[in-house]
């Protein structure tokens, strides 16, 4: 007898009401999630790659310009919790396309803004909105269909964040050729065609069971006291938050501190500021998804401790970035930086998952989620503010500091809780059924 959160016989037979799938529906739909993932993290650089012109455009201070990524980060930190719920109790498939047309719309529209305050509700408050709502229910769908392949699962989708941060340089190029308004309309129209596509080819897959066999919907106050109890998860929260306010501020500055120390056009800076350091975390992900998958069949902890290591191996070479004195050596970090930035990321939910019920996942991505870009919202304003008095170096250097605490929270989680905390995976049948 198949689970009774299994997706319906079509996905299992590798069909769906669209017509026969070239491949298994487990991982056409993390190609779906990936394209959309791009769009996701495209969409948000593109801002930050442009950001020279439109304050020379729309004659906004430094502190203004960093004003705006802020609220974007902190509008996504106050709303992801509530998109981490809405992905255990709604209909995930409608959620994840929903959040793709409302950033993709709303980053169409920034191409609109004439001012500062354009700008905040434009990229701030509807992109923020609208990305807030997809990444918890994405996990928590590639969990439930990859159960013995969900860390190299998930570290697959997490290139499309790298994919989509380096490929943003295009949008700096459009913007030098044709206005930077025009980068804003090509990257949210592309969005908007992909959440129609989607429409089409994702399977409404049920949500996964509870402990009696159900898949009743938890009360919000059942949520949080089962989350409350698994401080794995909030030391995990921590290091996420330590690797949120050092990634924000590193793509919101690091285009303009490569223009401004080496000279380079906007076009050159956001790509070498990109595609080096996320073409290196791609090969970190997928390595130490790989690696963990195998390591965690023997120890159980594997996937803690790609997180406590690869936070602390990215400190140095961070700092070491901010004061090269060459571009050479600046890139040479850059992508050491990126390597184990990707391990870390390989087991980003991966690890908390070991710790967290299927039931409570997308919830729990939710509040970490919220937790990190909360805390990660000061970054871009706080280096913003340090950049005349003291320069990008130093508040580059201050990104670096804030890995070493990340890896230290990491290791208090794995050394004191996990153990208590795990979880045990219960087989489900969905894996079996989609491979």
């Amino acid at each position: 007898m198949r689970s009774s959160s299994a997706p319906p016989d079509s996905a299992l037979d590798g069909e769906g009401g669209s017509g026969r799938r070239a491949i298994p529906y487990k991982w056409e739909l993390l190609v779906l999630l990936w394209v959309a993932f791009t769009f996701n993290q495209g969409d948000r650089q593109i801002y930050n790659n442009l950001l020279p012109q439109i304050q020379a455009n729309l004659q906004m201070s430094n502190e203004q310009a960093g004003l705006v990524a802020t609220v974007f980060t902190a509008i996504y930190g106050l709303l992801v919790p509530v998109s981490g719920y809405a992905g255990d109790v709604l209909r995930r498939k409608w959620v994840i396309i929903a959040a793709l047309f409302v950033w993709s719309a709303a980053t169409l529209l920034t191409g609109l803004a004439g001012g500062v305050i354009g700008l905040i509700v434009f990229r701030g408050l509807a992109t923020g909105a609208g990305e807030a709502f997809y990444y918890p229910s994405a996990n928590s769908l590639i969990g439930q269909l990859h159960q013995r392949t969900r860390a190299l699962a998930m570290g697959i989708h997490q290139t499309a964040n790298y994919l989509g941060v380096a490929i943003s340089f295009v949008g700096a190029y459009v913007g030098e050729l044709f206005g930077w308004r025009n980068a804003f309309y090509l990257f949210g129209g592309l969005g908007v065609a992909w959440a129609l596509w989607m429409v089409f080819r994702m399977e409404d897959t049920p949500q996964p069971r509870d402990a009696a066999g159900g898949t009743r919907r938890p009360p919000v106050g059942e949520v949080l006291k089962y989350l409350a109890g698994k401080p794995t998860v909030m030391c995990l929260a921590v290091s996420f938050a330590c690797h949120v306010f050092a990634n924000i501020g590193y793509l919101t500055w690091m285009p303009t501190f490569l223009h401004e120390k080496y000279a380079l056009s906007l076009t050159a800076a956001s790509f070498w500021a990109l595609s080096v350091h996320y073409a290196a975390s791609a090969l970190g992900v997928l390595v130490g998804g790989h690696l963990s998958d195998r390591l965690v069949i023997r120890r159980q902890a594997a996937r803690m401790d790609f997180e406590w290591v690869g936070l602390l191996l990215s400190a140095p070479f961070l700092i070491w970035m901010a004061h090269a004195n060459t571009l050479v050596v600046c890139l040479v970090a850059s992508g050491l930086y990126g390597i184990f930035r990707g391990v870390y990321d390989s087991n980003l939910f991966a690890a908390p998952f070991d710790v967290t019920a299927p039931r409570y996942r997308s919830s729990m991505v939710g509040l970490v989620l919220s937790f990190g870009f909360i805390i990660g919202a000061a970054a871009p304003y706080l280096l913003g503010a340090m950049k005349k008095p003291w320069g990008l170096d130093a508040g580059i250097t201050l990104l670096g500091i804030a890995y070493v605490v990340g890896s230290i929270a990491a290791l208090v989680g794995l050394h004191g809780f996990f153990h208590r905390d795990f979880v045990p995976e219960e087989t489900t049948g969905e894996e079996e059924g989609l491979r």
